[in-house]
């Protein structure tokens, strides 16, 4: 997953938080996504389904604890990374933060250079995760140990094939398959009949994830599209 492609949220009251922290976020090339309270986190995380969520622990309408609490509920959720941002010194938030189901946490005031590079830490992570079971585009999450996916917190019952051809191809967005390749991935030496079995899997997968999810290149075969 490119840098472009990751989305993180940043939680802050502070204005000058937002406009700093997501200033340097965004000149590394994230996709950075603001709210100022645990209300407007809520809505926009569940909306947008980000890799990662910087969250303040003081904020109004809903603190982050409870807005940490919420999200960890959410389905779509469950592999974003959360970490907390607390003031040095309020280790009781720190504590409360972890049972809330925080991943980490980072001390303001902090330098931006390192901030990025705390980030940076914490994405790799999402990475590790994602390339052991679970595929996560926008809001389709792919679990491959389970052979089970979902779409915008919709479960989607797929058949084998159709579930190995939609993990194949969303494993690398942007990339064309060629037909033998998906053949051989998805088929093996299993016998194939008919030379249409790959067009019609794809028209199955287009009428149950989306048609603009999947692009058809001539003469050569599939790609899945963001």
């Amino acid at each position: 997953m490119n840098k472009k492609d990751i989305k993180i949220l940043l939680v802050d009251d502070e204005p000058d938080i937002l406009e700093i922290v997501g200033y340097n976020l965004s000149n590394e090339g994230y996709q950075v996504i603001t709210a100022t309270n645990g209300v407007e986190a809520v809505k926009k995380a569940k909306k947008e389904l980000p890799q990662l969520i910087i969250l303040d622990v003081m904020m109004p309408e809903m603190d982050g604890i409870e807005a940490c609490e919420i999200i960890r509920k959410n389905e779509d959720l469950k592999n974003t990374i959360i970490t907390f941002l607390t003031a040095r010194g309020e280790d009781y938030s720190q504590v409360a933060g972890f049972d809330a189901g925080a991943d980490d946490y980072i001390t303001k005031p902090i330098k931006p250079k390192v901030l990025v590079s705390k980030v940076k830490a914490l994405l790799r992570r999402f990475k590790e995760d994602d390339k052991s079971n679970t595929v996560k585009i926008g809001h389709l999450v792919i679990d491959r140990e389970a052979y089970k996916i979902s779409l915008k917190g919709n479960e989607i019952i797929l058949p084998r094939k159709e579930f190995e051809l939609l993990s194949l191809l969303a494993s690398k967005p942007g990339k064309v398959f060629k037909r033998d390749e998906i053949l051989d991935t998805v088929w093996g030496n299993e016998v194939v009949v008919g030379g249409r079995t790959i067009d019609v899997h794809i028209r199955k997968l287009r009428e149950k994830i989306g048609d603009n999810s999947f692009k058809t290149v001539k003469g050569v075969g599939y790609k899945f599209v963001e």
